[in-house]
Parts: C-alpha cells; structure tokens; sequence
C-alpha cells in the first residue's frame, strides 16, 4: 500500500513536471538564438489565457493575410504571465519579473516589445503618452503600432496597409 502511494505520488511530479512551462528566460533565449539565425528580430509578447485582448491580438496576427508578415519580419514569442487560480500553472517562471523589468508591470495585457538579435529593445507597446498599446484597435493605436513595425521591421508600406486594415477592421 505505502508503494502504490509512493509510486501515484512520483508519477504525478514527474506529469507535472512535463507539462510545466518553459521558463521565461530560456524561451527568449531560444527567440533570440533563432532571430539572430534568420536575421529578424524578437518580437516578445506577454498575456494570459483570461486576457480577451490578448486573443484579439494572437487572432489578428494570425489570419492568412497577417501571419505570414510577422513571420517573415519577426521570431514571435509569447510569454504567460499573470494567470489566476488553477490557471497559475500556464504562466512562464520568470515572466512576470521579465515583464516588470521592461516597465511592464501596470501596463495591462497584452504588453509587448521587439528586441534585435542582441536583446535590446528596439520598440515598446506605450505609446507618446505612455500608455500601454496593448492590442491596437482604434485607428489612433494601429497607426502606432505600424509606426513601431515599420521602425523594427523591414515591413513595406503595402504590409503595413495590409495589417492596418486587419486591426482596424477586426476591432470595430
């Protein structure tokens, strides 16, 4: 009987231990390893299962005419942070402490930022006022999200137009 405990116990950690996150740290050291491989620049992108704007933003970077310029501008990762209650266990160790260290930490959700090869922060998601871009959906907030793109990116203006109307549209 104290085996079978024993044993139920010890596979439970080691289930646990497999689904467990990856830490923040080495998901934006392999983002950085492979944008400086394929000459592209990390574009590191921080949310929560709960956060509806985070969906948003996932969903319209990931339609057919979106997906494939983010790909070929940017190595795309997402870090979980700030998860709630049985959901804590999605977060990425170390998220939330990269996310402060970014000056994230009353930004709000979805937060985000592009960093060259080298991990040096190239744009943010606060715009002029400081305030947090999060996922743009006004015209006002697209237009500075593209200007971000544009500057750390090698987006052409007819990509740029092709995003614009994605976000714009898919917001109202």
């Amino acid at each position: 009987m104290k085996y079978s405990k024993l044993i139920l116990i010890v596979s439970l950690l080691v289930f646990q231990l497999n689904f467990a996150q990856e830490k923040a740290d080495v998901a934006l050291n392999k983002a950085l390893t492979e944008a400086k491989a394929k000459k592209k620049n990390v574009l590191l992108i921080f949310h929560a299962s709960w956060c509806g704007w985070c969906k948003m933003m996932e969903k319209n970077m990931n339609l057919p005419e979106t997906k494939p310029l983010f790909e070929k501008n940017f190595v795309t990762t997402y870090l979980d942070v700030q998860e709630r209650g049985e959901k804590k266990s999605l977060e990425n160790p170390g998220g939330q402490d990269m996310m402060n260290k970014y000056k994230g930490q009353n930004a709000g959700l979805p937060f985000w930022l592009v960093l060259n090869p080298k991990g040096e922060v190239l744009v943010d998601s606060f715009d002029a006022k400081g305030d947090n871009l999060g996922s743009p959906a006004t015209p006002e907030e697209v237009d500075s999200f593209l200007a971000k793109l544009e500057k750390s990116s090698k987006l052409n203006k007819e990509e740029l137009q092709t995003i614009q109307k994605v976000f714009v549209k898919k917001a109202q």
